[in-house]
């Protein structure tokens, strides 16, 4: 908790708020103008409070705010943290895992440098690709290593953060995806309702590796379970809505399977190991040779969300989008994390509210998300 200069926790002298709003945007001390205006008492002043705020938004240290948040609230951290199984995924290349973040960063830097609407977090109209990553999805007319906007049909898999290869590989363990892992994910970082964590006399659950099993018949014990049931209710079917993206976030409506488990092929192309700059040099040098892996189950992405009966992610979305304040004020409570230290305590859940609600009336605008929490109670007095 953030406090006055005296001890007590309160409201921030001007010196306190320019550390706290620029260590929030730009990861370091403050600059020779926050001093200045921390100095004469102006800071505080709401008017001069949103300048000072936009100004450090259209600077280059913002980056700092940009990689930090989406690092810590996305998961981004966690990119390298596996290594997708090689034989089941053999296309997997280092090109492709920097491109999946650069795309989540882009996404996010978009939204921002324009006030654009946070429901893009679940949903969007357009994504951001280069030529690696547009293959990847399925997805023609992108050529070279630069990222650039690209719009999507409304009926596309993909948009908003649900489709992106990074938030798909960091919720997987390189080798499987898990409906419980990336269920919690979305209910947590979109929705705001994070999970309990499982009862400390259920073991894990063991994926059968093989693809011999389907996931749904790997699931029911653990719902079986009394103590597991009520969460596994919540969490699965967000879970299940991913699970037609593998562990590198490419689409499928067959799960990869091993040797033993194999039921048919697919053909696919092999990784290169090239530095980005030579990929610059010669795009041609990017021509991969192919390979085949082995192909199981079917995949199974429908479930029930609240009461509703969705078929796919594309439902699912829809689910999401029709309650878009829950979105918003799930995001309030993250920016407030990343910006305090400590998520909104319980007597800060009106403040949350009225934040939500003006942040209707704005079109949901992730900029004005960011002044509406520097200018906030909780932002101000912590």
């Amino acid at each position: 908790m953030c406090v006055t200069t005296n001890g007590q926790p309160g409201e921030l002298n001007d010196y306190d708020l320019a550390t706290k709003l620029s260590y929030f945007l730009w990861n370091s001390l403050p600059d020779a103008k926050l001093f200045e205006l921390a100095a004469s008492g102006a800071l505080r002043d709401p008017t001069m409070l949103r300048e000072q705020t936009e100004r450090m938004l259209n600077d280059p240290r913002a980056t700092a705010f940009l990689e930090g948040f989406t690092g810590q609230w996305l998961d981004l951290r966690l990119i390298n943290a596996t290594s997708p199984d090689a034989e089941l995924y053999p296309e997997f290349d280092e090109l492709l895992e920097w491109s999946s973040v650069q795309e989540t960063r882009r996404f996010f830097a978009e939204l921002l440098g324009h006030d654009l609407s946070l429901l893009n977090f679940v949903k969007s109209d357009f994504l951001m690709l280069n030529d690696r990553l547009a293959e990847h999805y399925g997805i023609e007319g992108v050529t070279g290593i630069d990222f650039r906007k690209v719009p999507i049909a409304d009926d596309s898999v993909r948009g908003g953060f649900l489709g992106q290869a990074s938030i798909l590989k960091v919720t997987a363990n390189g080798t499987t995806s898990s409906p419980i892992l990336r269920g919690s994910w979305v209910m947590d970082r979109l929705v705001g309702k994070t999970p309990p964590p499982p009862p400390a006399n259920v073991p894990a659950l063991e994926p059968d590796i093989r693809g011999a099993k389907s996931i749904r018949e790997q699931l029911a014990k653990h719902r079986e379970e009394s103590s597991c049931a009520a969460c596994h209710a919540k969490i699965d079917p967000p879970g299940f809505a991913l699970e037609s993206f593998d562990v590198t976030g490419g689409y499928r409506e067959r799960y990869r399977a091993s040797r033993d488990a194999v039921t048919e092929t697919l053909v696919v192309a092999r990784p290169i190991h090239l530095d980005i700059r030579s990929i610059e040099r010669d795009p041609k040098s990017r021509v991969r040779p192919t390979v085949t892996v082995g192909l199981g189950m079917n995949v199974e992405s429908h479930s029930e969300y609240e009461g509703k009966a969705f078929r796919d992610v594309r439902q699912f979305r829809e689910l999401l989008m029709s309650d878009p304040d829950q979105i918003a004020s799930s995001l309030v409570n993250h920016l407030t994390t990343y910006a305090t230290g400590t998520g909104p305590q319980f007597a800060d859940r009106a403040i949350v509210k009225e934040i939500t609600q003006r942040l209707a009336k704005q079109n949901y605008g992730l900029r004005s998300a960011i002044h509406e929490v520097v200018q906030s109670p909780m932002f101000l007095n912590r």
